[in-house]
């Protein structure tokens, strides 16, 4: 029973994680904050589905150092971004300009 409550939570994190990254598209810093909401909570999907299943958790390493390297890159592309444009929304960021 308490599996099961655990499993709906990760699936409401989830969920809502994705509505936030759907819905609030204005500025970047939120965009990436719901993006390690969705790994989180994806993160606690992998660890309870080892746990239940007695796998071996190296997986979870290196799915935590790929969610490090993701949110790092992230903040860099947040910083080179206020430097050149001066703000963080995202309708400002355009790909094809130099």
């Amino acid at each position: 029973m308490m599996m099961y409550m655990f499993d709906l939570l990760v699936m409401v994190m989830f969920l809502s994680g994705m509505y936030v990254f759907i819905s609030l598209r204005k500025y970047l810093l939120s965009m990436l904050l719901s993006l390690e909401f969705i790994m989180l909570s994806l993160f606690m999907f992998l660890y309870l589905f080892l746990m239940f299943n007695n796998y071996e958790v190296y997986l979870l390493m290196m799915f935590i150092i790929f969610m490090v390297c993701e949110g790092a890159l992230g903040l860099s592309i947040l910083v080179s971004m206020i430097r050149t444009y001066g703000n963080n929304y995202f309708q400002s960021f355009n790909i094809l300009k130099c």
